[in-house]
């Protein structure tokens, strides 16, 4: 297999854990407190994390690579607390696709620089690629019963913004290593998030009615799980390939939360959301050719 299939492959890998992940973790948030979602699930994360570098041997980078690592542990901190709050408060089948169109953006732009540009038909799939996510955002007009007003697109364009500049980072660190990388990063968000909460232990109350933090460990095991296998094929999406590439394919996560939120929350997708879908399905043929 080629290394740009592979790029492919490793690509729509973590868009299936990330958007997994986030339908869970947005659940989660339902049920409980966000930074206490987030922090639970990234020690499983980072425990599972620090088993695979020992498993595969993969030997200890450079600090600077753990520097970089770690500073996008804190930047993706800070787009996860954004990100899993609108996933608590607003439409799923909104949040993420935004979130995703402005995740694609930032990593095409640096690539188109650093990388020069993709051949003809992938960048008409980047295309694709975004038009889908928009097409599905645009749906949840219909699915949330009202029009969707320009404030409710701060919270996922941040959050966006925080994940293009994690995309970044990543790459420029998953040529020389994995794991310890992604181990630097949690290190880094586990820390911001539980400062956060020990400075203001009131934002870790639960919402009334909603079931002890020990109920919920199975679901936040699986979250850490999830998002830690779309980070890991993420940064495997990077060494094999383009970071456009990679960037583009990862963020078709919105697909898995929007189904999965139809699925199992009933959440009514919108005619434009199902053409989203298929905008989608069209954008990896042609980023595969």
């Amino acid at each position: 297999m080629s290394t740009e299939l592979l790029a492919v492959v490793f690509g729509l890998a973590a868009a299936l854990g990330w958007g997994a992940g986030d339908f869970s973790g947005g659940l989660a948030s339902r049920r409980g407190d966000v930074y206490l979602v987030i922090l639970v699930s990234q020690l499983f994360s980072i425990v599972l994390l620090i088993l695979l570098a020992l498993l595969w041997g993969e030997p200890i980078p450079a600090g600077g690579d753990l520097l970089v690592g770690g500073l996008a542990g804190i930047i993706g901190a800070i787009g996860l607390v954004t990100l899993y709050r609108a996933l608590a408060t607003m439409a799923m089948g909104l949040v993420a696709p935004v979130t995703a169109v402005v995740a694609a953006g930032l990593p095409v732009i640096v690539a188109a620089f650093t990388e020069g540009l993709p051949a003809p038909q992938q960048f008409l799939g980047f295309a694709a690629a975004l038009a889908g996510v928009w097409f599905i955002s645009r749906g949840s007009e219909r699915a949330t019963g009202r029009a969707i007003r320009p404030r409710d697109l701060l919270l996922p364009l941040f959050a966006g913004a925080t994940f293009g500049l994690f995309f970044i980072l990543i790459d420029q660190v998953s040529d020389r290593a994995v794991y310890w990388p992604l181990v630097a990063a949690r290190t880094a968000s586990i820390t911001l998030i539980t400062a956060t909460i020990l400075a203001n232990p009131r934002r870790t109350r639960a919402p009334a009615g909603s079931p002890p933090l020990s109920r919920q460990m199975p679901l936040l095991a699986l979250v850490g799980v999830l998002e830690t296998s779309g980070n890991v094929f993420f940064a495997l999406a990077t060494s094999a390939g383009r970071l456009d590439i990679a960037s583009v394919l990862a963020s078709l996560y919105p697909a898995g939360t929007v189904l999965l939120a139809w699925l199992v929350l009933k959440e009514r997708l919108a005619p434009r959301q199902w053409a989203g879908v298929a905008a989608s399905l069209l954008a990896i043929v042609l980023i595969a050719l």
